[in-house]
């Protein structure tokens, strides 16, 4: 980065500037979540950094997470499996105009929950 190895603060802000590098700190940020298929990670209280380069935008996020199970996740493999009625299938089926097959991954897919199940097999 730069000969020696230390550079004081305003000689990165100038290289970062002839750069193109735009920094920003956001002041007040309460919180910041993060959520996967299955987890989600609270950091309270964080140090958030915007850092613009080449028109793409780049977070920082410093502080101790809180990580716990998302609800209404997708149960992981081993998990005791979805027991979905054949009436529901057959509902989903015929609403959504698919085979029962469909119909049934539908479900599995929306947690068992017919509604959800029609309206993304419609919406594809």
């Amino acid at each position: 980065m730069i000969p020696g190895g230390r550079a004081n603060p305003r000689q990165m802000r100038q290289a970062m500037k002839r750069l193109g590098i735009e920094q920003e700190q956001l002041d007040d940020v309460e919180e910041v979540i993060i959520r996967t298929a299955t987890k989600e990670y609270v950091i309270r209280d964080p140090n958030v950094t915007a850092m613009t380069a080449q028109g793409q935008k780049i977070w920082t996020v410093v502080g101790e997470p809180i990580v716990r199970d998302r609800a209404g996740a997708k149960k992981a493999e081993g998990a005791t499996a979805l027991t979905i009625p054949d009436e529901d299938v057959k509902l989903v089926a015929e609403k959504a105009g698919v085979s029962e097959e469909e119909a049934r991954k539908a479900l599995e897919d929306a947690g068992g929950e017919p509604a959800e199940a029609i309206i993304r097999l419609m919406s594809r």
